[in-house]
């Protein structure tokens, strides 16, 4: 029953976003070392000066509660995900990264088949909120990049 919910939740995920349009950006993107450079220099800037609209400090690693938890189980993946950015890095080792990610925090904590409910659409839910605060700090404080 768990390969039914994992299945779930992978169509899902590609209802959510277009996989094969998001790869074919990543790959331009990830084929030019000035966005790279620029993408990954943007991140660290709204990270380290703590642009992003998110409650309390979210890169601190004392969590108290599950919520907190959860919060930070975004901000792991996507700290994961940096050190990965590079010119010409294959798109297939960021997916490794998150299907590794997934596997760890979602997946394997999952007891029952309610619970993987639970802890996938939580993911889900705070990893798109994650993603929404980065984009929009990097609209906003770093728009003059993304021409």
């Amino acid at each position: 029953s768990s390969l039914t919910e994992v299945t779930l939740f992978i169509k899902r995920l590609r209802r959510k976003i277009d996989l094969s349009s998001m790869a074919e950006t990543m790959r331009k993107i990830l084929n030019s070392n000035n966005k790279v450079t620029a993408l990954r220099s943007n991140l660290h800037a709204i990270i380290n000066q703590g642009l992003l609209e998110m409650p309390g400090n979210i890169f601190e690693t004392n969590c108290k509660n599950p919520e907190e938890l959860q919060i930070d189980i975004g901000v792991k993946c996507l700290n994961d995900l940096l050190p990965l950015l590079a010119p010409y890095t294959d798109i297939r080792v960021l997916l490794s990264c998150m299907s590794s990610n997934l596997q760890a925090f979602v997946i394997k904590p999952s007891r029952s088949k309610e619970e993987f409910r639970k802890l996938a659409s939580d993911f889900q839910l705070r990893w798109n909120f994650l993603l929404s605060a980065v984009s929009k700090a990097m609209t906003l404080n770093c728009g003059h990049s993304f021409g």
